[in-house]
């Protein structure tokens, strides 16, 4: 499967982009990330995968790199190849009850703790995490353009939030969220603006437009 969709990759190619399965070798090790921090609208998502350590894959990247139609084919590889995956989400009214910062670290802590198997160490992206109880971490900036597992992690949180808030545009399309998946864009903010805030927006986020856009709405 995996040669019929990239059989673009030449093989000087692969052995240039392809990243390390994981940080540390001879453990179980889970990438963690997530996906929907900076939005307006709708829940953070984090995902935990753990991946054989002699995975590659020449396409799989921070998920940001990725067009939409490769993060959907490389879901369908992490959820067949990996040792084990797991997804949750904190929605906005916990967002805005204990912040973005700590519904990050605990939706990070909720998919580690939906694992079916144990991980023996944590690898997270970012720089700041709260550790999980009996299992050491080590944080790594940018660490999904530099890690299979956390790429891994943050295809899956991308993934299942975009469908997420596709279902939810079906219930307010008037956000466009279909489009910009919560994220504060100038049309967001506009209808923001003109419509107020729906049931699922973040209250203790930002919703006015910048100065810029108030004069297109004139």
């Amino acid at each position: 499967m995996f040669e019929r969709n990239f059989s673009t990759f030449r093989p000087q190619q692969q052995a240039e982009t392809m990243l390390p399965a994981q940080h540390t070798q001879g453990m179980l090790e889970a990438g963690l990330d997530e996906a929907g921090r900076g939005c307006l609208a709708g829940p953070v998502v984090a995902a935990a995968v753990i991946l054989p350590e002699k995975f590659t894959h020449p396409q799989l990247n921070d998920s940001k790199k990725l067009s939409e139609v490769q993060r959907f084919q490389l879901r369908e590889v992490i959820l067949e190849i990996a040792i084990s995956w797991a997804v949750a989400e904190v929605p906005h009214d916990r967002i805005d009850q204990i912040n973005i910062l700590n519904a990050s670290f605990e939706a990070m802590h909720l998919a580690v703790g939906k694992l079916h198997v144990k991980p023996d160490f944590l690898l997270v992206d970012g720089n700041r995490f709260r550790p999980f109880p009996d299992i050491p971490h080590q944080c790594m900036v940018k660490g999904d353009g530099r890690f299979l597992n956390i790429a891994a992690a943050s295809v899956l949180a991308k993934t299942f939030r975009d469908e997420l808030m596709e279902s939810l545009d079906q219930q307010h399309p008037e956000y466009g969220w279909k489009q910009n998946k919560g994220y504060p864009t100038g049309f967001h903010r506009k209808a923001i603006e003109h419509c107020g805030l729906s049931p699922y927006h973040r209250r203790t986020f930002n919703h006015l437009p910048p100065p810029s856009l108030f004069q297109d709405m004139h």
